[in-house]
């Protein structure tokens, strides 16, 4: 019995002396393993989750804001003052009113002095102006192009090296797009005025009353950027400083109405005076309306056309004249151009050149036909 007890406790005392070495070879296996991990210093580049797409830099308002300034600083520089009548002081932009001066603004759009504005603050072709730049040098002007319909003319002056403003896209503007008008309102106090805004519609045509004659503009750009008399002429432009716009009338009877002539139209005509200092206007010989002036004409409201123009006079002898086009003819294209309004066939028949042949599409009634006309010179 007593043997017996004895090889119990033996085996006791090994089973312990076991598991103590066991556990002691395993915490020394850990301590081993443990020392010999490399652990490495990796640098890892960390973004923000709310960071912007394309690593886009987010400006501020304030930051935007600074932008658009420096950008009218910039265009105002190139805004003049037009006068037809000449001032016995240093510059036309004096404490003489616009009554007294019939003071006007006009833009630089060449460095070698040919000033954008209206025709009713220039004159007609030939006449003679006088422009006042930002930096108060005076320059006789004399109108070297003028379209009374548009309300646009082109002025030259003997300069070089001027700065010029940029010429955006009119075809691409959007309602609600926001806009700066420049102008010269009332007189000397506040020339240079910018007024702010938004594209309030495209396409607008208005009456004109004027002594004993009505007329019609049409595809006009409307705004609610301030235009006021003295503004006229001036550029109404995008917070990038391109001008889509020429300032030409407002509403006096209501407020934050006012109207800008498309640039588009008179580009072609800008660069045949920048390119050759020379712009032979072909013409058709033609007045057409399209379908949004035709609620205003008593004697063709019943006259419908979804798309085209409506041939409302041809000129006596003129090269329509002499072509099959009638009067009533719906005009829908140019050589393949379609033609929405007036200003689409002006548009392109400034890029043409007398002698030079369009072909136009018709329809008169139910029938469809081609026309062929050789331009001439206006």
């Amino acid at each position: 019995m007593q043997r017996k007890r004895k090889i119990n406790q033996k085996k006791k005392i090994i089973i312990t002396a076991s598991m103590t070495i066991i556990v002691w070879v395993f915490v020394f296996y850990l301590y081993h393993t443990y020392n010999n991990i490399e652990i490495k210093d990796v640098q890892y580049e960390t973004t923000r989750t709310l960071s912007t797409p394309n690593t886009q830099t987010v400006e501020t308002t304030e930051q935007n804001s600074k932008k658009v300034a420096d950008v009218i600083e910039e265009t105002t520089r190139k805004v003049v003052g037009i006068s037809k009548l000449k001032n016995a002081g240093n510059s036309i932009l004096s404490k003489s009113t616009e009554s007294e001066l019939g003071l006007g603004t006009g833009m630089i759009v060449t460095e070698d002095g040919y000033i954008l504005s209206n025709s009713h603050v220039t004159g007609e072709k030939y006449s003679k102006c006088y422009i006042t730049l930002e930096n108060g040098n005076n320059y006789d002007g004399t109108v070297v192009w003028s379209d009374l319909d548009l309300d646009l003319s082109i002025t030259k002056i003997n300069a070089k090296n001027l700065e010029y403003v940029q010429l955006g896209d009119s075809n691409q503007i959007r309602v609600g797009e926001t806009v700066y008008a420049i102008g010269n309102p009332i007189g000397f106090e506040f020339r240079r005025t910018v007024t702010s805004g938004i594209v309030s519609a495209k396409n607008r045509t208005i009456k004109i009353e004027e002594t004993d004659k009505s007329s019609y503009m049409t595809d006009l750009i409307q705004t609610d950027a301030t235009i006021n008399p003295g503004n006229s002429g001036g550029p109404l432009i995008y917070p990038n400083g391109e001008v889509l716009g020429i300032n030409t009338v407002k509403i006096s009877s209501a407020e934050g109405i006012g109207f800008a002539v498309p640039i588009n139209i008179v580009k072609p005509i800008i660069e045949s005076f920048k390119n050759t200092g020379n712009f032979e206007e072909a013409s058709m010989g033609i007045y057409a309306y399209d379908k949004e002036v035709i609620p205003y004409l008593n004697h063709l409201n019943q006259t419908n056309f979804e798309k085209g123009i409506y041939v409302a006079q041809i000129t006596k002898n003129s090269p329509a004249d002499r072509s099959e086009l009638k009067e009533g003819d719906i005009i829908t294209s140019v050589d393949n151009i379609a033609l929405h309004t007036m200003n689409d066939l002006r548009q392109y028949i400034y890029t043409k050149k007398p002698e030079e042949e369009v072909n136009l599409k018709i329809t008169r009634g139910k029938i469809n036909k081609e026309i062929k006309i050789i331009l001439g010179k206006k």
